[in-house]
C-alpha cells in the first residue's frame, strides 16, 4: 500500500481484508461487492451485498456478523432478486443498496440501482426483517443511481438523495416526497468540480448521510477519468441539520481511495466504493464497508471526531462551487425526469458504472 507522508489517514483498513469474497457464498456467485450496512436491534451488524453472477445481472444477499468483521453467516439463497415480471425496470438487475432506518415507519428502507432497457434508475423497498420485502417500485427514472433516504422527514416530506447523469454532468441532487411514492421538489445541492480536480464532472454519494452535531456528513465518491481508466476515490462534505440541502463545508481534496492490492485488481481496478456505514457504540468510531474493485467487501474504520476535525482544516476555497449553481450551470438546471413510464431502448446500455 502507498504511504503517503504529510497526509493525514482518516480511514484505516482492516487487516482482515477483504472481509467478503465470493468464496465465502453458499451458492455459486462471480463477485460481491458494494454492500449497505445497519445495525440491528441486538447489535448484530446487517450487511445487504450486491452479488453478481456470471450473466452480468445482481441481486441482493444478506449476510449477518456479531462484530462486523468476521464469522459472517449468508443467506442461503439471495435475499432480494430481481423481480422483472411485475418491475422490468428490473430486467437486468438490482444494484448498490443503501439503507436507512427510519423510526416513523418502523422499518427499514432500501435505495438501490434497479437496472432495465431505459438504464439505471432508482428504487425503493421496504423492510423489518430483511426477509419480506414491500417494494415501492422505480422513484427516479434513468439514468440516476447513488440514492438514499434521510431518516426522517423535513418540512413534513421524506427527503431522497440522488445522482441523476444529464448533458449537464453527474451531480447530487435532493427530492421530496410526502408518501415515498410521489416525488418532486428537485433541488440541487452538491456540484462535481470542474478541471483537474480529483471529482470533476461525475460525483455521487457513497452512504446514506451520517447526522452529527455539527450537521449531515456525506461521504461522496468522485471520478476522475485518466489515461488507465477510472479513479473511484471518497471525499467529504457537510450539510446543516435542520437544511439538509445546505452545503456548509467541502473538503479540498480525497480522503480513501483504492490503494491496496484487492482494490487495485479486480473485475474493475482502482474502485473503492462504499454504500454503508455503522456507528459504534462509542458513537464516534465509523464502520465503512465498500465495494474493492467490484469484486470483493473491504472494512475501514475512522473517527467522526476526526474527519470533523479535518473537514474545518480543509474547507474548500470559495471558488470551489458548493450550491450556487447558477454561476457553473446556468440559470436553468433541468431536474430529473418525474418517475411516469418511459419508452424502453431495444437493448442494454454498454456497461452501468457507478
Amino acid at each position: 500500500m502507498t504511504a503517503h507522508k504529510g497526509y493525514e489517514t482518516l480511514f484505516h483498513r482492516h487487516e482482515k481484508n477483504p472481509i467478503l469474497t465470493a468464496v465465502d457464498w453458499p451458492y455459486p456467485v462471480h463477485t460481491v461487492f458494494n454492500p449497505g450496512a445497519t445495525r440491528l436491534a441486538d447489535g448484530t451488524t446487517l450487511l445487504l451485498c450486491r452479488v453478481e453472477d456470471r450473466r452480468g445481472h445482481s441481486h441482493l444477499c444478506a449476510a449477518r456478523s456479531a462484530n462486523g468483521i468476521d464469522g459472517w453467516v449468508i443467506d442461503k439463497e439471495p435475499t432480494l432478486l430481481p423481480d422483472p415480471e411485475n418491475h422490468p425496470e428490473e430486467l437486468w438487475g438490482i444494484e448498490d443498496p443503501r439503507i436507512t432506518y427510519v423510526e416513523e415507519l418502523g422499518k427499514y428502507a432500501i435505495a438501490y440501482t434497479a437496472f432495465g432497457k431505459a438504464g439505471p434508475g432508482v428504487a425503493l423497498a421496504l423492510t423489518s426483517d430483511f426477509r419480506t420485502f414491500e417494494r415501492i417500485g422505480l422513484v427516479m427514472q434513468a439514468d440516476d443511481k447513488d440514492a438514499a433516504l434521510l431518516p426522517r422527514r423535513f418540512g413534513g416530506n421524506f427527503v431522497l438523495l440522488h445522482r441523476p447523469t444529464t448533458d449537464k454532468g453527474s451531480h447530487v441532487w435532493m427530492s421530496m416526497s410526502p408518501d415515498l411514492h410521489n416525488w418532486g421538489n428537485h433541488k440541487l445541492i452538491l456540484l462535481a468540480r470542474r478541471g483537474s480536480w480529483w471529482d470533476a464532472n461525475k460525483i455521487g454519494l457513497s452512504p446514506p448521510l451520517i447526522e452529527t452535531p455539527q450537521g449531515w456528513l456525506m461521504l461522496y465518491h468522485g471520478v476522475r477519468q485518466t489515461a488507465a481508466g477510472c479513479l473511484y476515490r471518497l471525499g467529504v462534505a457537510l450539510f446543516a441539520t435542520d437544511e439538509p440541502d445546505r452545503c456548509i463545508a467541502r473538503g479540498d481534496s480525497w480522503i480513501f481511495g483504492p490503494e491496496a492490492s484487492y482494490e487495485q485488481k479486480g473485475d474493475v481496478g482502482g474502485v473503492a466504493f462504499p454504500c454503508g456505514t455503522t456507528l459504534g457504540a462509542d458513537g464516534d468510531t465509523i464502520h465503512m464497508y465498500y465495494g474493492a474493485a467490484d469484486t470483493s467487501v473491504g472494512l475501514a474504520t475512522g473517527s467522526l471526531r476526526h474527519i470533523l476535525g479535518w473537514l474545518a482544516r480543509h474547507d474548500s476555497p470559495e471558488d470551489a462551487p458548493r450550491w450556487n449553481t447558477a454561476s457553473v450551470l446556468g440559470p436553468t438546471i433541468p431536474p430529473p425526469p418525474e418517475t411516469q413510464p418511459s419508452p424502453h431502448p431495444e437493448g442494454p446500455p454498454a456497461a452501468t458504472p457507478h
